[in-house]
């Protein structure tokens, strides 16, 4: 007997949730999305993201694979990061010059063959001055060739999710013209990333590595002691610069990063980044005729997202959600749990977008999740905001425990539930 309102009781239950399910989770249509806007540009390809979210907010053939020049070495700036985080490396290590290195064309803080810097000092270099040398030499320290370090940036593409046509093929972003007899025999091709591409590998560095505006922010820093004259950082739209004679026109409040890059066949690149008011954007511009244009397209694109939006948060963390306070569950000494966000949720929106423009929808988790023990934090469901054809989602959790029910609890529960099943069968 028991057996038997067992699974009559767990089918009801079933259904029961299944219907909840289906009344929860009602998303209404969001806004078509803005007609693009035309700033202009005297660029190959721009876009703007926001960094938090991956919000994009503005581009202009953000998807065609062109020569990023230095640009590439925001991903060797990422790996090198991240052989630190992991303890491959430490900021301490010393690096040694091999003669590559020493040879290599370009941007250089002319290494010597065998010369010896550390991790800091070479990455220092690298973020500041854009230095080939040193990027060579952080390259082989950690791939043991630069061609294999160029094959960890392309499997580092893949886990980004970044274009088929984003490719690799060295740690500076050179061409293979430019590389000469080092060029890589096993690598095809040329280094390709779209404007896209950048922003996304931008987007990494800054979720995963942040530490790196430590070194991108700085205007100028020597290399040795020895050196008469510091390195300058080729980013002159540094807000520290708004004081420095050369470059004060170019200062962006609140730029700290992050990386230029400029050869023949690129023309000149910028992947800028600046906070302001709790927003940090990201821009990439592609393919600019001069230096200064690569700075003063990325401020009409920077200019255009800091004026028209801002970053909302439309849930605080530790929230309730009005169309689901709480979650049922089987099995437990109670049938419902109260659930709330695990994270604030927010999401870019147009400057005075009005409440009624975000839709705010909650759906539990699968079954198997959804039985006791439950433990105060565990992932129950989810909730989604929609805005204008973006969506940011966050966890909803266990806002207490509620323990496994005992077997006479349960059976008898099961009984009532029965029972009361049965008379609304009777009576709808």
């Amino acid at each position: 007997m028991f057996r038997y309102v067992k699974k009559i009781c767990s089918v009801v239950a079933v259904t029961l949730l299944l219907n909840a399910s289906l009344t929860l989770v009602q998303p209404t249509p969001v806004q078509a999305a803005d007609t693009p806007v035309d700033l202009k540009l005297n660029a190959k390809s721009a876009i703007l993201m926001e960094a938090s979210t991956g919000q994009i907010l503005y581009e202009y053939n953000a998807d065609e694979a062109l020569p990023p020049a230095s640009m590439a070495k925001m991903m060797t700036e990422y790996l090198v990061m991240e052989a630190i985080k992991s303890g491959k490396i430490d900021k301490t290590t010393m690096v040694t010059t091999s003669k590559y290195a020493s040879e290599v064309i370009g941007s250089q803080i002319l290494l010597a063959e065998g010369e010896q810097a550390t991790v800091d000092d070479m990455f220092s270099a690298l973020s500041i001055y854009s230095a080939n040398d040193a990027a060579v030499a952080l390259a082989e320290h950690i791939g043991g060739t630069e061609e294999n370090f160029a094959k960890m940036m392309n499997e580092k593409a893949k886990e980004f999710g970044l274009s088929e046509q984003a490719h690799f093929i060295n740690a500076t972003g050179l061409g293979r013209a430019d590389l000469g007899k080092y060029a890589p025999q096993n690598l095809q091709g040329e280094t390709l990333l779209s404007a896209r591409d950048a922003a996304i590998i931008a987007y990494n560095i800054l979720k995963d590595h942040k530490e790196v505006l430590e070194y991108t922010k700085i205007p100028a820093k020597k290399f040795r002691e020895r050196d008469t004259t510091p390195m300058i950082n080729w980013n002159w739209m540094l807000w520290d610069n708004r004081n420095t004679t050369n470059f004060k026109r170019y200062a962006y409040e609140g730029l700290d990063g992050l990386k230029t890059g400029s050869t023949n066949e690129a023309g000149y690149c910028f992947t800028g980044t600046a906070e302001r008011n709790g927003m940090r954007l990201i821009s990439v511009v592609m393919g600019t005729e001069t230096e200064p244009s690569r700075f003063e397209e990325t401020r009409k694109v920077l200019d255009y997202g800091f004026t028209n939006f801002e970053l909302k948060q439309v849930l605080g963390a530790k929230a309730e959600i009005d169309s689901m306070k709480t979650v049922n569950i089987k099995k437990g000494v109670k049938t419902q749990v109260p659930v709330v966000t695990e994270t604030a949720v927010s999401i870019v929106a147009k400057k005075g977008a009005a409440a009624d423009q975000f839709t705010i929808t909650a759906a539990p988790a699968d079954e198997s999740k959804l039985i006791a023990p439950i433990t105060q934090g565990q992932v129950l469901g989810t909730v989604k905001v929609s805005y204008n054809g973006n969506e940011q989602t966050a966890n909803l959790v266990a806002a207490e425990d509620v323990e496994q029910g005992s077997w006479i609890r349960l059976f008898f529960r099961a009984i009532k539930d029965f029972f009361v099943d049965t008379v609304k069968g009777v009576t709808s």
